[in-house]
């Protein structure tokens, strides 16, 4: 199936209704937006699929473990 659209001013393109159907597409769902040498493929993106979602849980573990420390109080502790 080809389906031509216009993009928009903001460079939005509108995936026909049926189409969201089909593909169980809801309005505040994400979607996968593949690029290579051939074009674009939009698909339906799921919490584990693209990179996006695995560097944003690789790089907000470290915010949730950290610390305050007082540094002086730890080199005069480490360093008496």
């Amino acid at each position: 199936m080809i389906i031509k659209r216009k993009v928009g001013p903001k460079g939005q393109v509108v995936i026909p209704k049926d189409v969201r159907e089909l593909m169980g597409i809801a309005p505040g769902d994400e979607v996968l937006i593949e690029v290579d040498d051939t074009g674009v493929r939009i698909r339906p993106g799921s919490k584990h699929d693209g990179n996006d979602d695995f560097l944003e849980r690789f790089f907000t573990i470290p915010r949730k473990l950290k610390r305050k420390i007082d540094i002086e109080k730890q080199i005069d502790e480490e360093y008496p």
